[in-house]
């Protein structure tokens, strides 16, 4: 049994794993799921961490996953549980000495997008969200995200340098949607090579795959978790 920790995206609520938490339960593994703080502009990246972890209780190890923004929470609290994995999902890579708002100039999002954009005409960066990002989730799961959306982060926390000096010493992994029309799969897999050194690996659906693939994800997450924790003694 491996214990998973979900941690969720800007705007997202622990319900955005649902899906995934069940297709990972029903293979008897255990799942935390934080809702992260929302709706307080004063808290930082550190508060979102402390809330996972304490969702997490004494557990140690186990497999971290972060999406979308969620690639900025995710690797603290990898490090503070001893993490034996960390995935990120469709995310945000982080560099010491950055903040939120500053990545999206540094790395070049802007311009992929428009590349992107000009090559599928409009798709990709699209303002309608049933365009942009749930193209092909079911359209009552697409509503029903919308419904949850609330204010997180804050911006403190988009404000604020990434706490970490460097990339915490936990074997990461990556995971780029191939039909993401946010960050599109070509930037995530250069940004990648460039921050980590890892070569992503690929799921065909958009950027809420949780939603859209849950199974196929769930059974992703499983193989990392087979190849990166320790065996049982």
């Amino acid at each position: 049994m491996t214990t998973f920790v979900l941690i969720h995206g800007a705007g997202d609520t622990a319900w955005s794993w649902h899906l995934v938490a069940a297709a990972l339960a029903a293979r008897r593994h255990e799942v935390i799921v934080p809702d992260l703080p929302g709706d307080d502009d004063a808290l930082t990246l550190e508060d979102y961490a402390d809330a996972a972890v304490a969702a997490v209780g004494d557990r140690r190890g186990g497999i971290v996953v972060g999406h979308s923004f969620g690639g900025f929470t995710a690797p603290l609290v990898a490090e503070r549980i001893a993490a034996d994995g960390l995935v990120l999902l469709a995310a945000m890579i982080p560099a010491p000495g950055e903040t939120p708002d500053q990545w999206w100039d540094r790395t070049g999002f802007g311009a992929a997008v428009e590349s992107q954009a000009a090559r599928d005409g409009g798709l990709t960066g699209n303002s309608d969200p049933f365009v942009g990002f749930y193209h092909d989730v079911p359209r009552m799961l697409a509503e029903q995200a919308l419904g949850r959306e609330r204010a997180h982060p804050s911006q403190a926390a988009m404000s604020a340098v990434w706490p970490l000096e460097a990339w915490p010493d936990v074997a990461t992994r990556m995971i780029v949607c191939t039909e993401d029309r946010f960050f599109p799969a070509g930037f995530l897999r250069e940004l990648a090579l460039e921050r980590l050194g890892i070569v992503a690996d690929e799921i065909a659906a958009g950027h809420c795959v949780a939603l859209s693939r849950p199974d196929d994800l769930a059974g992703m997450l499983i193989g990392y978790a087979e190849e990166l924790q320790p065996p049982a003694r």
